[in-house]
């Protein structure tokens, strides 16, 4: 099954916690038995709303092949970390991994496009 995974990390981290907070869970992935396909740190950027008292946060977005009961302890992982404001799971069906792949690799995502 594939997933994607994005996470927003409290603002407060530096460079390096960012780093290491990455690491953390994408090893976490590996070592459950989930297989990384691509990692996408996005930074810092606004928020939609505060979260905490924060309007910032540091987004990272993950996608990753797993057997289903990876995201069980993925999510207690999430949890129990401080640093986490907010995650989300999400199931990519055939047609999302392909989309992502497409738009990875620079290609136009909408592949119907006609030359004049």
């Amino acid at each position: 099954m594939n997933y994607e995974l994005m996470v927003i990390f409290t603002p407060v981290l530096s460079e390096e916690d960012y780093k290491a907070a990455q690491k953390k869970f994408v090893d976490l992935i590996a070592e459950l038995g989930g297989t990384l396909q691509h990692e996408n740190p996005w930074g810092l950027k606004s928020l939609a709303y505060p979260i905490q008292k924060k309007t910032t946060g540091m987004y990272l977005v993950l996608e990753y092949s797993a057997p289903s009961d990876l995201n069980e302890k993925l999510t207690i992982q999430l949890n129990r970390d401080e640093n986490v404001l907010r995650y989300m799971i999400t199931h990519l069906d055939k047609y999302a991994v392909e989309y992502n792949n497409r738009k990875r690799h620079g290609a136009n995502a909408n592949s119907n496009t006609v030359e004049a």
